[in-house]
């Protein structure tokens, strides 16, 4: 097995937080091979992320209206992808101890919605932004990785995770500090991608407190996404047997096979009556006793 088949083995056979990562990288690795094609001949690729990273501005925004969906598997730089893939890697196996997957993909999907939602009524809301508004770009899946960790935090806050250099932390503490730090940091100059990490957050906390009260808020995501991939998975060839059409006619050596087989079994019946009676025939062996005489 060589390389390339090993990952696609890998992917199909993974769970979903495998198969997150993999879209992620995947589409991080090919954005970059695209952007070095295009340096060679002195092009500067950057005009690629403006199309796919989701703009604060409205007036961009209606020209790509596929943005909010883009923007959260896409990463500037290594370090970006790296830990964002990481703490999914992390919370998302957490996560899959409480929920299934399909409410993992649907709830990434949910909170990078929301954390773009966050980041473009705020932008367009406050005017400390104004400055930077017409050329802000949102990227990156920290919206929806911070989704997960929030709900994961609520459904169990007092499960430890072992963090480097620190020990076991509570994950109510760990979700606290995400929230506080991205909160403080809406002033900074990455204010665009804290108020997305606060969008994100409150999806987590919304789809946990929806589903204790019976309504699971990816249900809706998940149901778009099965029909879209039922129009791609090839359908399955059904064969369908003409009831009109006659069995094909038997051959001599089955005919007397039958009949012998037959004869054999009327024999036995024909015993039973003799030694036990008519009344110790079953239902079965009465009924194969008379369409064997209507034959004759």
């Amino acid at each position: 097995m060589n390389f390339l088949e090993n990952i696609s083995l890998t992917f199909k056979q993974g769970n979903s937080v495998i198969k997150l990562i993999y879209i992620n990288v995947s589409v991080f690795i090919l954005l970059k091979l695209v952007i070095i094609l295009l340096l060679l001949f002195n092009i500067s690729g950057s005009f690629i992320l403006s199309y796919l990273a989701i703009p604060a501005d409205l007036s961009q925004l209606l020209y790509r209206v596929w943005t909010p969906i883009t923007y959260m598997f896409l990463h500037e730089g290594f370090m970006h992808i790296f830990f964002n893939m990481l703490t999914l890697f992390w919370f998302g196996k957490i996560f899959l101890m409480f929920y299934s997957e399909k409410q993992l993909v649907g709830l990434y999907l949910l909170g990078g919605l929301v954390a773009a939602l966050f980041y473009v009524a705020a932008f367009n809301l406050f005017p400390y932004y104004s400055p930077i508004f017409h050329q802000s770009l949102l990227l990156g899946a920290s919206g929806s990785i911070m989704a997960i960790i929030v709900a994961t935090a609520f459904c169990s806050p007092n499960m430890e995770m072992q963090l480097m250099f620190i020990g076991g932390v509570k994950l109510k503490y760990i979700a606290l500090v995400a929230i506080l730090t991205s909160f403080f940091g809406i002033t900074s100059s990455n204010g665009g991608g804290e108020l997305a990490h606060l969008g994100g957050a409150l999806a987590g906390y919304l789809f946990v407190v929806s589903l204790r009260q019976g309504k699971d808020l990816t249900r809706g995501l998940n149901y778009i996404l099965d029909a879209i991939n039922n129009i791609f998975r090839p359908r399955k060839l059904k064969v369908k047997r003409n009831k009109n059409r006659s069995k094909a006619p038997m051959t001599d050596a089955e005919f007397n096979v039958n009949k012998a087989r037959t004869i054999a079994e009327i024999d036995k019946i024909l015993d039973k009556i003799k030694t036990s009676g008519y009344e110790s025939l079953s239902v079965e062996e009465k009924k194969r006793l008379f369409e064997q005489g209507n034959k004759n």
